[in-house]
C-alpha cells in the first residue's frame, strides 16, 4: 500500500510540473500572452546583445548594464549550444531544462532517510508562481547550481565548495551557501576552485571584473524595500523621478544617496548577525547547512537595493531543499517565500504599471510581497538561533552557609 501511495504522489508532482512547465514554455513562446508587459525582452535584446560581444572574446565593457560575474558569460553563450534554434528559443529551452535538473536533484535526494517530498512540492509549485519571467532570465540557472551544491553539501564538501565557487562566479549570492560549512574542505576546494576560474576569466578575457564598479553605482530600486519609503513620499510631493537607470527602474532625486546608505548598513547589520551566529553555533544537524544558506539569502535580499522577481527563484530553490529535510524548523518561511512569489507576480509583470507610478495598488502589492520577505527573514533568522546555538546556563548560586541552614532548621 506504502508503494503505490508513494507511486501515485510522484506521478501527481511530475503530472503537475509538466503542466505548469508547459505553460510556461507557451507563454516565453508567445503562444499565449500572459501581460502586457514583454518579460521576454531581456532575452531577445539584453543577453542577445552581450551574446555578440561576448562571441568577440570580451566582455561587454561600454555596457553598464553588465553587472555579472565573469562566469555569467557561460549562460549568456549557451544557446549556441543549440544552433538549429533561435536565440531566444534555444535560451529558453536550456532555462526549462535547468528547472527540470532541479527537480531531479529534489526528487532524488527526498529518497535518502530522514527526507521529505515537501522540498519536490515547494519548488513544483512554486516556480511557476512566478510566471514567465523564471524562464526569462537566467537566474534558474544559477538555482540549479545552487541546490545542487547544497544537496552535495553534506556527504560531499569538495564538491559543494567547487559548485559554490562556480555559482558565485555566475551571480555572487551563491557564496553565502558557505555561511554554514563547518568541515574545511568545502573553504578550501570553493578557494581553490574561485581563484583557478576567476585567473582564467582574467587571462582570456578583457574586463571580467568591471561589473564591480557598475553594481556601486546602482540606486535604489522601484521593488526594494527602501522604495518604499519614495513610494508613499510621492504622494507628499516629493520631487524625485523614476528612471531606467542601470539596467533596472530606480528611483533618482532627494534622499536616494541616504535611503542606498541606509539599505548597505542593513546589509552590513545582517552580515554581523551572521557572524555572531557562526560564532555562537554549537549544534549542527544534517539540515543546518540548507537552513544557514536559505536564512543568509533571505536576509540579503531584503536588505538589498534591488529585489528583482528573478530573485525569487533563489529563494524558492533554497527553501525546497531546507524543507527536504523532515527535521527542518523552515516550513513556515518557506510558506512565506511561496505566498510572496504569487505576490511578485502580480507586481511584476501583471501590475508593474501601478508600481512605477506609486498609485494604491502598487505599494499595496510591494507592501504585502516585502513585508512576506521581511516576515520570512526574521522568522527563519530567529529558528536558525534557536536550534543551533545553546543556551548560556544560568550560573550556580553559591552554597548557602551551613551555620545558616541549620539556624533555619533548628526549633
Amino acid at each position: 500500500m506504502e508503494t503505490k501511495g508513494a507511486g501515485r504522489s510522484l506521478a501527481w508532482l511530475l503530472a503537475t510540473w509538466a503542466a505548469t512547465r508547459t505553460l510556461l514554455l507557451l507563454f516565453v513562446f508567445r503562444v499565449y500572452t500572459f501581460s502586457d508587459l514583454d518579460v521576454t525582452s531581456d532575452v531577445s535584446v539584453t543577453y542577445r546583445g552581450w551574446y555578440e560581444v561576448l562571441r568577440q572574446g570580451t566582455f561587454p565593457l561600454d555596457d553598464v548594464t553588465w553587472q555579472y560575474p565573469p562566469a555569467a558569460a557561460l549562460p549568456v553563450l549557451s544557446p549556441a549550444a543549440l544552433p538549429f534554434l533561435s536565440y531566444e528559443h534555444a535560451f529558453f529551452l536550456l532555462a526549462f531544462l535547468a528547472d527540470a535538473v532541479v527537480l531531479v536533484l529534489l526528487l532524488s535526494a527526498h529518497r535518502r532517510p530522514g527526507r521529505s517530498a515537501r522540498g519536490v512540492w515547494v519548488w513544483v509549485a512554486g516556480v511557476p508562481l512566478l510566471g514567465p519571467t523564471v524562464y526569462a532570465r537566467y537566474d534558474v540557472m544559477v538555482t540549479a547550481v545552487a541546490v545542487a551544491a547544497l544537496l552535495a553539501g553534506a556527504r560531499h564538501p569538495k564538491a559543494m565548495g567547487a559548485l559554490t565557487a562556480f555559482g558565485a562566479l555566475l551571480k555572487v549570492w551563491p557564496a553565502l551557501l558557505l555561511v554554514g560549512a563547518v568541515r574545511r574542505r568545502a573553504w578550501w576546494s570553493a578557494a581553490v576552485t574561485a581563484s583557478g576560474l576567476s585567473a582564467l576569466f582574467s587571462l582570456s578575457m578583457p574586463g571580467a571584473f568591471a561589473f564591480l564598479t557598475f553594481q556601486r553605482d546602482r540606486g535604489t530600486e522601484v521593488e526594494s524595500l527602501g522604495a518604499l519609503f519614495f513610494h508613499v513620499a510621492r504622494h507628499f510631493g516629493w520631487q524625485g523621478q523614476v528612471l531606467l537607470n542601470y539596467g533596472s527602474i530606480e528611483f533618482v532625486g532627494p534622499y536616494v544617496e541616504q535611503v542606498s546608505a541606509a539599505a548597505l548598513a542593513l546589509t552590513l547589520l545582517a552580515f554581523g548577525w551572521l557572524l555572531l551566529w557562526r560564532l555562537r553555533a554549537s549544534l549542527w544537524a544534517p539540515h543546518t547547512l540548507a537552513e544557514a544558506a536559505f536564512t543568509a539569502v533571505l536576509l540579503f535580499t531584503v536588505t538589498s537595493r534591488v529585489i528583482s522577481p528573478q530573485y525569487m527563484v533563489w529563494l524558492v530553490g533554497l527553501a525546497a531543499v531546507c524543507v527536504s529535510y523532515r527535521a527542518s524548523r523552515m516550513g513556515a518561511p518557506a510558506l512565506m517565500v511561496v505566498a510572496a512569489s504569487f505576490v511578485t507576480v502580480l507586481e511584476f509583470p501583471v501590475g508593474f504599471g501601478h508600481v512605477v507610478v506609486s498609485d494604491g495598488y502598487g505599494v499595496l502589492l510591494l507592501v504585502l510581497r516585502n513585508g512576506l520577505l521581511v516576515a520570512a527573514s526574521v522568522t527563519a533568522a530567529r529558528r536558525l538561533w534557536r536550534s543551533t546555538v545553546t543556551p548560556v546556563p544560568a550560573a550556580p548560586l553559591p552554597p548557602e552557609p551551613a551555620r545558616s541552614r541549620q539556624a533555619r532548621v533548628s526549633p
